[in-house]
């Protein structure tokens, strides 16, 4: 016996779809099923824009040591 851990998602005809460990060999399996009453929300967050900083060189001629940055 094993428990797995699984999003699933149900569709508006009532069907379950989820995704299961492909090592599950093929064929009719007993399951059993515990619904959470509450939906899983997802919150989509916009990616971060960072805005461009131009970084140049003060002087070709600086050299600078690890130690010293």
């Amino acid at each position: 016996m094993r428990a797995i851990a699984a999003t699933a998602t149900v569709t508006s005809e009532g069907k379950l779809m989820m995704q299961i460990p492909q090592d599950i060999p093929q064929g009719e399996h007993q399951v059993i099923l515990v619904i959470d009453d509450q939906k899983l929300i997802k919150e989509n967050h916009p990616p971060l824009k960072f805005s461009a900083y131009p970084v140049g060189l003060v002087s070709e001629s600086f050299t600078f040591r690890r130690e010293y940055l």
